[in-house]
């Protein structure tokens, strides 16, 4: 069934883990004077992808300076963690059923976050919004020496869902 959903979608690896094709970018532009200081010149007013992820892969934590819309479309359910300015813990299951279990999560603008399958799951296909819409130079990937140094509370939740590259808490090109 994966292999049949990324060969139909036509996914390719993302750089924080799974698959992903973009499938929409609005042709309208935000202008940089209208958006939050945050963005560092115009955005497309919304973008949208499909996301696989597979049993033992996961989505790695970063953030982006923009809200992030998840929706869940099919498989086993997805766990999304989160790790607010405060420290606080976010998570959200996405599915189809199941207590606490929803077809849909917000992560707002500027949360560390990353997602894995369920234990025991085989794959979950999802889709994400962004708006304004998803530009690589609003997005971070967390160093998990400088997030355990901020968040040591976290230290499973961290571990698990980075990779052990120093330095890769700057903005990616």
């Amino acid at each position: 069934m994966v292999d049949s959903w990324i060969e139909r979608l036509g996914l390719q690896a993302h750089p924080e883990g799974g698959w992903y094709r973009e499938t929409y970018r609005a042709t309208d532009l935000l202008p940089v004077e209208g958006l939050p200081a945050r963005f560092s010149g115009p955005r497309a007013a919304s973008t949208a992808i499909y996301y696989l992820l597979e049993a033992g892969q996961f989505s790695a934590l970063h953030r982006i300076r923009s809200d992030e819309v998840w929706h869940f479309y099919d498989g086993d359910p997805l766990d999304i963690h989160g790790i607010d300015d405060d420290g606080n813990h976010l998570h959200w299951r996405l599915g189809r059923s199941g207590e606490s279990v929803l077809p849909q999560a917000v992560v707002p603008a500027g949360v560390w976050f990353g997602a894995r399958c369920i234990e025991g799951g085989v794959f979950a296909l999802c889709g994400c919004t962004v708006a304004p819409g998803f530009d690589f130079a609003d997005f971070e990937m967390a160093d998990r020496a400088q997030l355990l140094a901020r968040f040591p509370q976290h230290r499973t939740l961290i571990e698990t869902l980075t990779r052990d590259i120093p330095g890769s808490l700057t903005e990616c090109e």
